[in-house]
């Protein structure tokens, strides 16, 4: 019989990797996907600290799961790492440098991800551990199947993944041994760009990505623009052959005209002046293929300057930058704007410099402006929805302020625009950016009544989605308002019904999930009404009144007209009667009605709980005993009975004598 291969081979290389291989090698010895379904593949590439004997040792301890295998040092990590896939007879193989470790249920998850999407690469989530910072913007949620395209993988090319070997083996596909840097991203984007989809498992910490003590993870080890530009022409190629003009290449080329160009440019600024000048020139070169007037849309003001400086090889802007990026690192301090024509633009440097005539896009920052806002006041009081709170644009000074409410239904974007009051705000912002910016008159109140808010009429039904159009020195930006409120303000549903002139008008306001932003409800497109009526489990005979029905009951709404809230009965003669509660209900909505019966006309009475034209059923009346009283003289009774289509129903009736005289004697 032959027994099948591993699921997983996990390859690392290592090398002077201690102590952290010990930890390691644990976490892969301990995955909970279970020893069996794996193979560990150590290559210690020529260390000269304990890694050898720690290797021996391990795989003493564990015969059956660990091999290792020993070469002369290659001075990088794709040599090990293709020596180790060499060896590798998993279905996937997963890549896992020395100094770093696993969850416990790392493989367990990112296999069955692959497994039950077909999907050839799949991203665990990733933890920076000892200060190193890990990728983040792939990981807000699980993405059972995705691409380079429609998401964020393309963010994190280190090989720390889960591949499927068949596409590595189709492909042929090996780190490259020439170079000391950036081989994992040939490897990776290679992969990506021909894998049967991706999956991203980001609701558990798979990788915990470890920044050395000793400094000795290779991307801290190596210095100099060179061996970083050596492999960005090559990935630069990679998207040429391989990604046709358009959205898909724009969002690849993103990536390294944002974070490789700044890494470069990093290293640049301590090189001397001759190499500085052929590196910006190389760079310069090397980009060129991916630029279109359409490009920098895409990109950050700070990343479009850094390009259009690097474009016209401006070396000594280029240096400033990079300082002044420093500096803005360092403090953390937003850059002040300049707003101009209805448009921002961030004080970067070279503004409007006349020498450089360097366009108003590389500094535009417009679309971009942050809004913070909180809301202090959100309740319905009538008809009347009472808002306030502060509303600012991130860096713009309030100054000819001119906010607005929006409201916008959802389905048909029908909207209405409503003015607000403004209130000042003294010492808001003080306590952000160094106390830069002012915003001293950033506070809104606002009045939306729903009989008169579209344009002097009532409010159709629909999902009221709330808004403030927030202005300021000829600058507006649209935010939805209720994700940031006070702690007092309750984002809970709240449904009201409201007299209006047009009758009963069922209102909620509440907070959508998950972001948190107010919506009113009209007409019940999300919350009935009639869910907020209910009846308690026990329908009893009065204690102190054996002929009155008791029923209690419950109206969880948060504002009624009480006098539409009761029980009417009516019986198959057409009579019909109502009856209110005893008393006002309780804090929890609880009430008591009472019925006596003796007042009920022969028939079959079956009814509802009512709050105007909103209805609950009666309950079950089963097991209720009949009660019997005289009524001139005769006796009646009301007992269950099973009324129109199955409802509860109560038979009342006078008791036919010579019927209960004949059934006493037989």
């Amino acid at each position: 019989m032959i027994m099948p291969g591993p699921t997983v081979s996990v390859i690392i290389a290592a090398y002077n990797a201690m102590p952290y291989l010990t930890n390691c090698i644990a976490s892969v010895a301990e995955q909970t996907i279970g020893q069996d379904r794996l193979e560990v593949i150590v290559v210690n590439d020529g260390s000269t600290d304990g890694t050898p004997a720690e290797l021996e040792r391990l795989a003493a301890l564990h015969p059956k799961l660990l091999r290792v295998f020993h070469q002369a040092n290659s001075g990088g990590p794709s040599a090990p790492r293709n020596a180790g896939l060499d060896h590798a007879t998993g279905e996937f193989v997963f890549f896992l440098d020395s100094d770093d470790h696993l969850g416990p249920e790392a493989l367990e998850r990112m296999v069955r991800m692959a497994e039950e999407n077909g999907t050839d690469v799949v991203l665990g989530k990733m933890v920076g551990v000892g200060g190193r910072g890990a990728p983040k913007s792939m990981f807000k949620r699980n993405q059972p199947r995705t691409d380079v395209f429609a998401s964020r993988v393309y963010w994190t090319l280190n090989p720390m993944k889960l591949f499927r070997r068949d596409l590595l083996e189709r492909l042929q596909l090996r780190f490259p041994t020439d170079l000391a840097i950036g081989e994992d991203q040939l490897f990776v984007g290679a992969a990506y760009l021909n894998a049967s989809g991706i999956s991203v498992v980001a609701d558990y910490d798979c990788l915990y990505w470890v920044r050395r003590e000793d400094e000795g993870n290779i991307t801290q080890r190596l210095k100099g623009s060179e061996r970083r530009l050596r492999f960005l022409p090559r990935m630069v190629d990679l998207i040429l052959d391989n990604v046709p003009p358009g959205p898909g290449r724009d969002h690849l080329a993103h990536r390294h005209l944002t974070v490789e160009m700044q890494h470069i440019l990093n290293h640049l600024s301590y090189e001397g002046r001759e190499t500085q000048e052929k590196t910006l020139d190389r760079l310069a070169e090397v980009i060129e293929p991916l630029w279109h007037e359409e490009l920098p849309e895409q990109l950050s003001a700070m990343a479009r300057l850094r390009l259009h400086l690097v474009r016209h090889r401006l070396l000594d802007e280029v240096l400033g930058l990079i300082e002044f990026e420093r500096e803005l690192a360092r403090t953390k301090a937003a850059t002040p704007l300049l707003v101009d024509g209805g448009r921002a633009y961030a004080r970067y440097p070279y503004l409007r410099d006349e020498s450089l005539a360097i366009p108003d896009s590389c500094y535009d920052v417009t679309d971009q402006l942050g809004l913070r806002h909180q809301v202090t006041r959100a309740e319905l009081l009538g008809t009347e929805l009472h808002l306030a709170g502060h509303a600012y644009l991130h860096r713009v000074e309030t100054e000819d302020v001119g906010t607005e409410l929006v409201l916008r239904e959802r389905d048909s974007k029908t909207e209405y625009r409503l003015p607000v009051t403004h209130t000042a705000t003294p010492g808001l912002g003080a306590t952000e950016d160094d106390g830069r910016f002012a915003y001293d008159l950033a506070g809104f109140e606002a009045v939306v009544d729903i009989t008169t808010a579209a344009g002097g009429k009532p409010l159709g039904d629909g999902l009221w989605d709330i808004s403030l159009a927030v202005g300021a020195q000829g600058l507006s930006k649209e935010v939805r308002i209720g994700s940031k409120r006070a702690a007092d303000v309750s984002g809970e549903p709240e449904t009201q019904v409201l007299t209006t002139g047009k009758g009963l008008r069922a209102v909620t306001l509440y907070a959508t999930k998950p972001y948190g932003n107010f919506t009113l409800d009209l007409g019940e497109k999300k919350h009935r009404v009639a869910s907020g009526l209910s009846f308690g489990k026990k329908v009893r005979w009065a204690a102190d009144a054996p002929t009155e029905l008791e029923f209690t009951a419950r109206c969880t709404l948060a504002e009624y007209p009480a006098a539409e809230l009761g029980i009417t009965l009516s019986n198959d003669k057409g009579a019909t009667r109502t009856y209110r509660p005893l008393t006002a209900p309780d804090k929890d909505g609880r009430f008591t009605v009472r019925v006596p019966v003796t007042d009920l006309a022969a028939g079959l009475w079956s009814g509802h709980l009512h709050l105007g034209p909103w209805r609950c059923p009666l309950p079950s009346l089963s097991a209720l005993p009949a009660a019997k009283w005289r009524r001139l003289g005769l006796p009646w009774y009301a007992k269950p009975a099973p009324g129109k289509d199955g409802k509860p129903a109560l038979q009342v009736s006078r008791t036919d004598l010579v019927k209960a005289l004949t059934q006493r004697l037989g």
